[in-house]
């Protein structure tokens, strides 16, 4: 394994990481804002109290707790109020993401927010659509989508995001999955069950957060009532061995997105973070970035915390790097490409 206390290794390291191909499966669409697209957005709606001076963005997104996460969240959602703020938005974040060499990403999208702040949904669909395709023409990265419900809204949201999601009409083609976000303390995961039948029976893939805010608890309910296919963050499953044991044996994976779980006072420091204890138990980690630019981060740096907190060398961190294809909803053939792209610059980085 690499020395990471050695600044040579760490270089090394980091421009392994810069070029190594990924896939990123726990990012959110209005979340992946950088703040250069959020004071341009700020600028275009000056009645919002979002800056639009990009260096005072480092304070705003500074996170006293997991409400106040939410409350600045919902803010930068606001700004997100026509057709052509949502395919900006799309489109800029494709190619912040093809700068870390991401190939593919499942972008979770939460059309509720805009649609009942008065955006046609057809122009929305169309917009996240344009900008998708756009963006694998242009910059190679793949885009898919999971509509997720906002927790904090309620069952009208999920009736509305699983109308959106299932409406032949209105589905994007870039659907594949149904998620569960927002505050999890006040919002049990059980009421929510009708609302993923529908979207499994309509082929969509289950991927709702819990364990990030609430006990181990949470989790079992997602496994169970939502009969969840990965796990959004799952940060608290490491206090229940018997949950790790399930997550172990049935190749769930979790979506781990350390510098988030800190910035939302979730875990109090990245050395406490319980991702050694998930791999020690046999889990299948992703490594992803949640809301980057708010959090202050993004995947290249998310997997150099990984390389730390683990431990790994080059082949570790390609190793975690197809764990996230493995575990994406790509077909055969994209894991298959993909996984050989990963291993040819892998070889090609370590050869003698």
């Amino acid at each position: 394994m690499t020395d990471h206390r050695d600044p040579a290794a760490a270089r090394d390291l980091s421009a392994f990481i810069a070029g190594l191909p990924k896939a990123e499966l726990h990012v959110h669409h209005v979340g992946s804002a950088s703040p250069r697209i959020v004071s341009e957005l700020a600028a275009r709606h000056p009645d919002s109290r979002v800056p639009t001076d990009p260096e005072a963005l480092v304070d705003y997104f500074s996170f006293t707790d997991f409400a106040h996460f939410i409350e600045v969240y919902l803010s930068v959602v606001d700004l997100i109020r026509t057709p052509e703020d949502v395919r900006l938005l799309t489109y800029e974040v494709a190619r912040d993401m093809a700068r870390q060499q991401v190939r593919y990403a499942e972008l979770t999208v939460t059309p509720f927010s805009s649609t009942r702040r008065g955006i046609d949904e057809r122009a929305f669909m169309d917009a996240i659509e344009d900008a998708r395709k756009a963006a694998e023409a242009e910059f190679g990265t793949v885009l898919r989508w999971c509509f997720d419900i906002p927790g904090e809204a309620g069952l009208e949201s999920a009736e509305e995001t699983i109308r959106l999601a299932t409406d032949d009409r209105l589905r994007p083609e870039g659907l594949v999955s149904f998620g569960l976000g927002g505050p999890e303390i006040g919002v049990p995961r059980p009421q929510f069950k009708p609302y993923f039948d529908r979207a499994r029976a309509a082929g969509l893939r289950s991927v709702p957060h819990a364990g990030e805010t609430t006990g181990p608890e949470t989790v079992w309910d997602a496994l169970g009532e939502l009969r969840a296919e990965r796990i959004g963050h799952g940060t608290t499953s490491a206090q229940d061995p018997k949950l790790l044991a399930h997550l172990a044996e049935h190749r769930i994976p979790l979506e781990v997105c350390p510098t988030s779980n800190v910035a939302t006072r979730a875990v109090r420091t990245l050395d406490e973070h319980p991702l050694k204890e998930f791999v020690r138990a046999g889990v299948l980690v992703t490594i992803n970035s949640d809301d980057p630019p708010m959090f202050g981060t993004d995947l290249n740096n998310e997997y150099a915390v990984a390389a730390r907190l683990l431990d790994l060398d080059e082949r570790g961190l390609a190793d975690l790097a197809k764990n996230a294809v493995e575990s994406s909803f790509l077909d055969a053939e994209g894991k298959a490409t993909l996984t050989a792209e990963i291993d040819a610059y892998t070889a090609a980085r370590l050869a003698p």
